[in-house]
């Protein structure tokens, strides 16, 4: 399968894009991977990430009955082959977004605006504001959100907010507060594209300081400028540097003062 013209595998397979494959593409994906030579040294890391979209159970007892109750539950079963041959049964299933505490920083990109208000409605009691400032901030990473709280008969007046809102695509979730109504609109944002940066392994970090210790071997210390640095450190005088940089005063003769104070006066009356 592919995703945004990548082909998807378990090489490439996070904890962001897991959320957009199913159970049967999990078992595809690790069939696929079982040709890879270093499926054994990364096998932990792949089970991580696809636990963090699924639940895992290994199935012990082969049994047609027993596998039955796995499907009742909605799980789909299949078998794996781990490191070193062994081969397991897997019960997977997706795990469900019903509650704002399902939503994370990745998840939260894979679900649409419509599944959101869903989401939001079987939570909701309080309004927008009664969300958990770190469930607001998932929220809003993922989606353009405002609120508006008007009487209930004004909400929908012809021309106002909510007309202009549905009409730019916004899914609305409203809440009845007596005769006043909160309706919340939500928008998808765009996917991101996110950069990610890339440490350098232990061994670059130890070539870049050989290189900089052998570039300090080759450095020659320039005495001249050395010696030009200390004059300059010799003729700075900090006292008098103070005395000019924060001087306030003035040198005035006091009569023209007193009859620059006379104008002052004048220019008052008018």
């Amino acid at each position: 399968m592919k995703r945004q013209g990548q082909t998807l595998s378990l090489k490439n397979l996070t904890k962001s894009n897991v959320w957009d494959i199913q159970e049967n593409d999990v078992f595809r994906l690790w069939a696929q991977a079982e040709r890879d030579a270093d499926l054994r040294d990364n096998e932990r890391h792949y089970i991580d990430v696809i636990k963090s979209a699924f639940t895992i159970e290994e199935v012990k007892v082969n049994r047609p009955e027993v596998i039955k109750k796995y499907e009742a539950r909605g799980c789909q079963v299949g078998e794996i082959r781990l490191d070193e041959g062994t081969k397991v049964k897997w019960a997977l299933k997706k795990k469900p977004i019903l509650r704002v505490t399902d939503l994370t920083w990745e998840n939260i990109h894979h679900i649409s605006a419509q599944k959101l208000i869903e989401v939001l409605e079987r939570n909701f009691g309080g309004g927008w504001e009664s969300l958990p400032q770190s469930v607001q901030d998932i929220i809003l990473s993922g989606f353009d959100v405002s609120t508006t709280t008007l009487p209930t008969a004004r909400l929908k007046k012809p021309g106002g907010l909510y007309d202009k809102k549905v009409a730019d695509g916004c899914e609305v979730l409203e809440i009845s507060k007596g005769a006043w109504t909160e309706a919340i609109f939500a928008k998808e944002k765009p996917m991101a594209v996110v950069t990610r940066t890339k440490f350098p392994t232990p061994e670059e970090l130890s070539k870049e300081d050989d290189l900089l210790d052998g570039d300090d071997e080759d450095l020659p210390e320039d005495e001249d400028e050395k010696k030009r640095n200390d004059e300059d450190d010799e003729d700075y005088d900090e006292d008098k540097l103070t005395e000019e940089s924060y001087r306030t005063t003035f040198d005035t003769n006091p009569e023209e003062l007193d009859i620059q104070a006379d104008e002052v006066g004048d220019d008052d009356d008018f």
